[in-house]
């Protein structure tokens, strides 16, 4: 499967800006990008609505025009964008800044399937339920994801085996792409072709997160977005990967014990700044989630 971009200004097609498409097979195509001109660069295609299209950035920042512009998304270092829309085509114009790079991968849903046959429906975007609604997500790229993309591009081997190299990597991209940790911000949400409801938990999120001392109830919280108390907790748990109060909880945690490492905070101090009540029963969140008391903590960090 072939993934042409075409350059809308052909002059700039240069040895300093490449564009590298490798055909894996009938349906998984690798496309790196590397534009080292000191001017951004704009190129363009049309996506089939079949295909599952990964961007992984690795240098710099690209930004994404849908519908002549109308709506846009940006790329920067570190990060992915995963779209899938199987309702229509996908008119995909890019801008590359200067010294900027980027992988695109593009996978037919099929060959997802058969990739994941046993997991598949723990992926949202093509269980049964979800095959034919639209799915997009962004997300930080762990670590070793971005070992594996600037692997790509500074691929070791040549010729006939550099093909198989890239062919291990997609795969190892894929591989490491679903081996998420729960509660990160994959957006598998059943029912995403609302997008509306997305924003909704988003701000969910961010209303628990400033509140976190004296944090609404799920009926406020529901009240406060718009969303029924169901369509909250559910949306929730498929965006985040955790209830809301869980997420909280692991949230405030992660702030003690920030505060702790400031040699000034004490454990009281630190209790009461993140809304517990009682410091026996923040030891005890804080022992469970973090193996140790934050007495001990201190005394080993």
């Amino acid at each position: 499967m072939e993934i042409n971009f075409k350059f809308l200004d052909e002059a700039i097609n240069t040895s300093k800006c490449r564009i590298k498409n490798t055909p894996i097979n009938e349906g998984l195509s690798l496309v790196s990008i590397d534009n080292r001109e000191n001017h951004p660069i704009e190129i363009e295609r049309d996506i089939d609505q079949s295909l599952i299209q990964f961007y992984f950035g690795a240098e710099g920042e690209l930004s994404f025009q849908f519908h002549q512009g109308a709506y846009q998304l940006q790329l920067k270092k570190g990060r992915c964008l995963l779209f899938y829309n199987p309702l229509m085509a996908l008119p995909l114009k890019i801008e590359l800044k200067e010294n900027s790079r980027a992988l695109f991968l593009y996978i037919k849903v099929e060959n997802l399937h058969r990739l994941f046959i046993e997991g598949s429906e723990e992926l949202a975007f093509i269980s049964p339920d979800n095959v034919n609604k639209k799915f997009y997500s962004e997300a930080e790229l762990e670590p070793s994801l971005m070992v594996a993309v600037n692997q790509v591009f500074q691929s070791p081997v040549h010729g006939a085996a550099e093909k198989v190299f890239l062919h291990a990597k997609v795969l190892e991209l894929l591989a490491l792409f679903f081996n998420r940790k729960e509660g990160t911000d994959v957006e598998a949400c059943p029912f995403l072709e609302d997008e509306d409801n997305v924003k909704k938990i988003r701000l969910a999120k961010k209303i628990i997160i400033e509140k976190m001392a004296d944090p609404p109830t799920i009926t406020e919280l529901a009240k406060e977005i718009g969303l029924n108390e169901y369509r909250l907790k559910e949306g929730f748990k498929n965006i985040y990967g955790t209830t809301v109060f869980k997420y909280l909880n692991d949230y405030r945690l992660d702030v003690a014990r920030q505060l702790l490492e400031q040699d000034h905070v004490k454990v009281n101090e630190a209790a009461y700044q993140i809304g517990y009540t009682n410091p026996s029963h923040f030891i005890a969140a804080f022992r469970k989630k973090f193996g140790v008391t934050p007495k001990k903590y201190l005394l080993h960090r």
